[in-house]
């Protein structure tokens, strides 16, 4: 059990940490937000989503949604739309300083956080084709364990990134930082969203 526990968390890990749209967004809200409390939702949202992805892969789900084009089709277009809305609107942010940014509203941050989570292909590849797969190798307890832990290593590495951004903002008094970073979150959205964009046209042509 102690090494399914040890593969859940270090292939966690090495999905979780590198720089992509959901990481940024949960950064950007807990340096955005007044209080750390006001970035529950896309904790929560975020948590959840991968909660959701890790559970269907491991159980299979996921590969069976994934050989249906037609549906592939119909998440990604929807998924483009929405990260284009949300790249634009973290470009438009232009405040003069930090009491001006207005902070997202939960219903945003919810809608946003689902789209860079379940709308997101890497995010899907990696849970079906490396999570999913890796756990077919355990069973029972085991498994139980692997899930679990790959899970739990989900939950807190967003809550360190909303409390790092939290941190980040709370320094930054004159905002200059933070609207850099609606910048460079709003470029790497565009950049996911373009990508998204050649699954499409890959599935239609």
């Amino acid at each position: 059990m102690l090494q399914a526990i040890l593969h859940g968390v270090l292939l966690a890990l090495g999905l979780i940490l590198p720089l992509g749209a959901q990481n940024v967004f949960v950064f950007n809200q807990g340096a955005n937000q007044k209080k750390l409390k006001r970035a529950l939702p896309v904790i929560l949202t975020a948590g959840f989503c991968d909660t959701f992805l890790i559970v269907v892969a491991i159980l299979g789900v996921s590969l069976i949604l994934m050989s249906m084009p037609t549906l592939q089709l119909v998440i990604y277009i929807i998924g483009f739309v929405f990260l284009i809305y949300m790249a634009w609107s973290l470009w438009k942010e232009k405040p003069s300083n930090i009491d001006e940014i207005e902070p997202m509203s939960p219903k945003k941050q919810i809608l946003f956080a689902l789209s860079v989570s379940l709308l997101n292909p890497h995010a899907i590849m990696d849970t079906v084709g490396v999570i999913g797969t890796s756990a077919s190798i355990y069973e029972g307890d085991d498994k139980l364990a692997f899930s679990i832990a790959t899970i739990s290593i989900s939950w807190i590495w967003f809550i360190f990134l909303a409390v790092l951004g939290r941190i980040v903002g709370t320094v930054d008094k004159s905002g200059k930082f933070i609207l850099i970073l609606n910048k460079v979150s709003s470029v790497i959205v565009f950049l996911v969203a373009l990508i998204i964009l050649k699954n499409i046209l890959a599935l239609i042509l």
